[in-house]
Parts: C-alpha cells; structure tokens; sequence
C-alpha cells in the first residue's frame, strides 16, 4: 500500500488547528502537484504524495530507496551508487529578517515560508546533498531555504519510523526525494525532482494534513 495512504491512516483521528481567518497567507501555489506542466512527473508523484490521491489512477508502487540512518536532525538514503541525505539545523531567529503582519509571522528573509506558518519555526532545513555514480548533484538552496519544521523520524511502538521516501521513475531517469512534514498549521509536503543528475524542480503542497 502506498504510502499517501498509510499516512492518511495515521492522521485520521488528529485535529489539526485551524488558520485563522484574519491571518494573511502569502503562500504560492505555483509549486502544487497539481500545477506542473510535466505530465510523467505528476503522474508519478501523484502514486506517492498526499497531493495526488485525486489525481492517482490505480498506478502500482514506484521502485523506492530504503533509508540507511535517520534522526531529529537528517534523514539518509544509501543505494551503494546513489547517497542523499536531508540535513536540519535549529533556527536561530537572530540571523533572519522576520517580517510581521499584526500578530502573524508572514515572510522570512523576505520570502514566505513553509513549517509553523505564523509562527517563529524552530528547525530549519539546511542542506539536500545527493551523488549519483560519484557524480554530485546540485540542489540550490532556493530550493529548501524556505522549508521549516522537517519531521524525519516518528514513533510507532518503540520503532523510529519515516514517512518520507526517495522514489524513481519507471523509465529510471528521475529520482524523487520526498519529505512530508507535520505542523499545527496543516503541514506540507516537498518533491525535490531530479532528472538525469540534475535538479529540475520542486513539487510543494501545503496545509495537506488539516482537516
């Protein structure tokens, strides 16, 4: 069972807090599954993220990386020929420019941000390495240093659990690295997309755990 669905499962009976309705959201969507133009891409995504349930069609599994450590602090994915590793630091809000709108937290360093939306995070996401055949991928950091409160690991019955995944296209030329990460504010969820080793896009979908 994919795994959209078994984190569905374990939502199923939280409550999410509510936004507010006065508080302003400055958010893009241009990045949401929904609106990409590459077809194959959302296709695939749509077997393994939140985002895509109304947009899977009974698509088996796609071939998928298993993790080879993890913590509160990183994550990290060993094939023998392919490394990734997502890597969080603590926020020290000291070093940012945070923007205020009456009560409400709205831009860091001047751009909206994903992970305790509102609110001063406490984590940051701070770096996505990945090599490929020894061949080191690039991923700006436009593409994670908006990215806040990753959630790594969970507990299930004494057992240190991830929902998150490193998944490949049939054709074997895309890699997605995908983190689901829990908050208050509903949540987000990230699809770093890369393609013949290189980074071609992100796939970002918000609020995907509220009710």
């Amino acid at each position: 069972m994919r795994i959209a669905i078994c984190v569905l499962l374990v939502f199923a009976g939280l409550l999410c807090k509510a936004q507010d309705d006065d508080m302003p959201d400055l958010r893009s969507k241009r990045d949401n599954l929904t609106k990409i133009p590459e077809k194959d891409i959302q296709a695939d995504v749509a077997i393994f993220a939140l985002a895509g349930l109304d947009l899977n069609m009974g698509r088996p599994a796609l071939r998928s990386m298993s993790i080879s450590d993890m913590s509160n602090t990183f994550i990290k994915f060993d094939s023998g020929n392919i490394h990734i590793a997502v890597n969080a630091i603590p926020f020290n809000p000291a070093k940012h420019k945070l923007l205020y709108s009456d009560k409400y937290l709205i831009r860091i360093d001047n751009k909206p941000y994903f992970g305790s939306y509102s609110k001063i995070p406490k984590v940051a996401i701070q770096s996505v390495s990945m090599v490929v055949d020894n061949d080191t991928v690039t991923i700006p950091p436009a593409a994670y240093n908006d990215l806040y409160e990753p959630n790594f690991t969970f507990n299930q019955g004494g057992t240190r659990k991830s929902y998150d995944g490193v998944y490949f296209s049939d054709d074997k030329h895309t890699i997605y690295i995908y983190l689901l990460c829990n908050d208050l504010m509903g949540g987000y969820e990230v699809t770093w997309v890369i393609r013949d080793k290189k980074y071609l896009r992100r796939i970002i979908d918000f609020n995907v755990l509220k009710n």
